[in-house]
């Protein structure tokens, strides 16, 4: 089944790259004998996932790899009938960013049958589903909500009792789920007073992270509130500019914390409407492609494979402007 193993990748050339991201149904230049990956990504309904696709794609195209690239547009059953159709192509290896993290024991089951291995890139499933893939290279999201709590813990003290908007990512998906658990962990463990005004799902977007920031405005106003903690830049930014159109200033009369790390999330902490910035990597296109042939290969791996992240505060933003890929 294998059609050719990568040349010259191995562990020691595992590369964290800078950006990345891709359209419907793309494929790469790979030969007749070429690797054939298939790709389910999750859509492009961010900066990051766009830059993540774009990294996949390059990375592929520049290790010979043949790329069969499908957008789920944010919709499980799209993904779930990529994933058959990769089995039917007998494609080498089947990468899935899974939109939500239940719901995926049949059609893994069935690339498993198939002789297929899986791996998961960016995001999650949940654990019972453990056997039916290789490996998940991605983000730690749940260290990510811890490193968004520090901060909180540390900017509020311990002797407040601090009050809480959260615009939490996709409804069901493994950042969304982490990045609260992480966040809310870390508050408890150092013993902070909060309260959680609201919590709504804005499903990664801008548009909706706007609208739901719009509701609670309309619902509690903002005098009262001391934090927003958003899942991601685009649901952070949509909700800025909500909090503007209401009279109010991000970041000073509401502190602002977001996750991602766009050129766009970094200009809002310049312009002083962001806090703090937790860093998630979209650009692991090298390093995928590396797990893919060893994967391929039948090579042991890890279960998890983490790429490397930071976190930012007001005194970096400038500097670490520049640097941002996406």
């Amino acid at each position: 089944m294998l059609k050719k193993v990568l040349a010259g990748l191995g562990a020691g050339a595992l590369l964290f790259g800078l950006s990345a991201c891709g359209g419907d149904g793309d494929s790469g230049e790979g030969g007749d004998d070429a690797l054939v990956v298939g790709f389910a990504q999750v859509g492009a309904e961010s900066a990051w996932r766009t830059a993540n696709s774009d990294s996949v794609k390059a990375a592929a195209e520049a290790a010979g790899v043949e790329l069969q690239f499908v957008d789920g547009q944010q919709e499980q059953e799209k993904q779930i009938e990529a994933i058959r159709n990769f089995i039917t192509q007998k494609v080498d290896v089947i990468v899935l960013a899974p939109v939500v993290e239940t719901g995926w024991t049949e059609v893994l089951t069935e690339a498993e049958q198939a002789g297929i291995p899986v791996v998961l890139a960016d995001r999650g499933i949940e654990d019972a589903d453990e056997a039916l893939y290789t490996t998940r290279l991605g983000s730690d999201f749940v260290a990510e909500g811890h490193s968004a709590g520090a901060w909180a813990a540390e900017t509020f003290g311990a002797d407040t009792d601090f009050r809480i908007l959260e615009l939490q990512g996709t409804t069901g998906s493994a950042p969304a789920n982490d990045r609260k658990a992480g966040f809310f962990d870390e508050l408890d463990t150092q013993g902070v007073g909060y309260t959680i005004v609201d919590s709504q799902s804005g499903n990664f977007t801008a548009e909706e992270g706007k609208a739901v920031m719009e509701t609670f405005i309309s619902t509690y106003g903002l005098d009262d509130i001391d934090l927003l903690y958003a899942h991601n830049d685009e649901m952070g930014l949509g909700a800025i500019q909500a909090i503007e159109e209401a009279g109010k200033v991000p970041g000073t009369d509401i502190q602002v914390i977001i996750v991602d790390g766009s050129a766009a999330g970094f200009q809002a902490g310049v312009d002083g409407k962001v806090n703090y910035i937790v860093e998630c990597n979209p650009a692991f296109g090298d390093q995928l492609m590396d797990v893919v042939a060893q994967v391929a290969n039948g090579d042991e791996v890890e279960k998890f494979i983490a790429v490397e992240e930071g976190v930012f505060d007001s005194t970096q933003f400038e500097a670490e402007l520049p640097n941002r890929q996406f």
